[in-house]
């Protein structure tokens, strides 16, 4: 797959998947719509539909062991690099400055021959900042738009991040016969492989290796102790709910003035003897 990544984006036209499949025995051989599924298909790209290298390598069409409740799959090289991130960082979000720095200086573990700093160009500095300026400032390095930005860094290493629900990790005999692609399938897409075929000193931004990108979000820790809020926080809602809990605590004053410390069956809010409420 990296030998037929010649221009280094991480992907590979569809029409040379299949053509090295024919000739295989059993490799490349998952049909279009179990690629899709998978979320190892690229079809933003006006070179035409491409697999995705990491996705590929990750999906469950490739792990050694199915089991019922777990999958024995390949490593996955791009926690290597977001290991040492979280190690240097050592919280849960980092400026620009800080990534740039660490990243600039990290190299690719997919082979020796690869061994090289990426190449941080404008249009990913841009992305970076753009991603910073949504969240105060602050990039959070455990959200879906770092891991974003992180593939196209690293495109032969860190997966494409797809929104939730958008992709599966079914196996072959979870997605049914229509898994494999037909000999027919595979001879009509691999006959458009010098069609689809770009000089090799074409660059990546000539060929907008990026129309993948998407602005979505998705943040999977909390991050309200760190100034993210939800939309709805600062507006009149979040008063409301200030005032309700004032009210809460007078009834609860008034309660224990009422009917003393060890309290009443009969009260609003429940009152320990140790003098201590909890609001949720």
């Amino acid at each position: 797959l990296v030998e037929m990544d010649t221009h280094h984006t991480g992907r590979v036209p569809l029409s040379k998947f299949y053509g090295t499949g024919l000739d295989a025995e059993w490799r490349f051989g998952e049909s279009e719509q179990y690629l899709r599924e998978l979320g190892a298909l690229d079809e933003t790209s006006w070179r035409g539909k491409q697999v995705i290298i990491p996705n590929y390598i990750q999906a469950a069409s490739n792990c050694i062991v199915s089991g019922q409740h777990y999958l024995v799959c390949c490593v996955n090289d791009c926690e290597v690099m977001l290991d040492e991130i979280e190690r240097k960082v050592a919280a849960p979000t980092a400026s620009p400055e800080t990534i740039l720095g660490i990243v600039g200086n990290m190299t690719s573990h997919i082979s020796v021959d690869d061994d090289h700093p990426p190449h941080l160009d404008s249009s990913l500095r841009t992305q970076l900042a753009q991603i910073s300026e949504a969240h105060s400032g602050e990039v959070p390095i455990h959200g879906r738009l770092f891991a974003q930005w992180l593939h196209y860094v690293f495109p032969r290493e860190c997966p494409f991040p797809h929104k939730t629900g958008t992709s599966t990790a079914a196996t072959p005999s979870e997605f049914g016969n229509s898994y494999i692609a037909s000999a027919e399938d595979m001879r009509r897409h691999a006959a458009e492989a010098n069609a689809s075929e770009i000089p090799a000193e074409m660059g990546k931004e000539e060929l907008q290796w990026m129309s993948q990108w998407s602005p979505e979000e998705e943040l999977v820790t909390d991050h309200l102790a760190h100034g993210f809020r939800a939309p709805w926080e600062g507006s009149r809602l979040a008063t409301g709910a200030v005032a309700l809990l004032a009210v809460a605590a007078l009834l609860g004053v008034f309660r224990k003035s009422a009917f003393g410390k060890g309290g009443s069956e009969g009260g609003l809010l429940p009152s320990y003897r140790a003098e201590k409420s909890h609001f949720v």
